[in-house]
């Protein structure tokens, strides 16, 4: 604890913006981790071939009666769709479609300006630490403390930035990931669920 706090105050003022980058990015990896640990717990409440039977025999009430907050995103988009069947399957299965996407992606912007930040800051408290110690360089001796501290101060933040931005880019890349693979199976269900409700109504 005594090394992480000397090590920390080594690291100068840019420390503690460094310190609240990682904090956030922390929090905010925790919070999607949980939300798609959420999801993957929903999808044992309802299978798309039941929804898709329902459908096809042109049963409707079955599925309207279901709790759309209790079910995974899949199954919500088409009972949303389905919900505005009257109207416009297609465009409501669309913008509900668009809107668990963007359920998806919260929080992944700051995560990515982090990932690009955290650098820059490292750089920042590099150049502070060098111009510390050129301040002291006219009127001292290059073996001054005071110059080896302005030094270390500049690998310290260097270091920092660098591993909150690479550890940050794991996270991210891996949750982008979930994202992508969650929109592209939300298209094929959509397709394929359009094409069984035409089979339904056509009864």
């Amino acid at each position: 604890m005594t090394f992480a706090r000397e090590f920390f105050e080594k690291g100068g003022p840019i420390m503690w913006p460094l310190l609240l980058s990682s904090l956030t990015a922390l929090t905010i990896v925790i919070e999607r981790l949980m939300f798609w640990w959420r999801e993957d717990r929903k999808r044992g409440t309802l299978s798309l071939e039941q929804l898709f039977n329902w459908v096809e025999e042109a049963d409707y009430d079955a599925p309207a009666g279901l709790d759309r907050s209790k079910v995974f995103a899949s199954a919500r988009i088409l009972l949303v769709g389905l919900s505005h069947r009257e109207h416009g399957l297609a465009e409501g299965i669309e913008v509900a479609a668009g809107r668990e996407i963007a359920r998806m992606k919260q929080g992944l912007g700051i995560l990515d300006t982090i990932i690009t930040m955290a650098p820059l800051l490292g750089i920042l408290g590099t150049v502070l630490g060098i111009m510390d110690s050129f301040s002291i360089f006219g009127s001292s001796e290059i073996a001054d403390p005071q110059v080896l501290r302005g030094i270390a101060q500049a690998l310290i933040t260097t270091a920092t930035g660098l591993a909150v931005a690479l550890v940050t880019l794991v996270l991210y890349n891996y949750l982008c990931s979930r994202v992508e693979k969650t929109a592209r199976e939300l298209e094929q269900v959509a397709t394929q669920f359009q094409i069984v409700y035409k089979k339904g109504s056509g009864k």
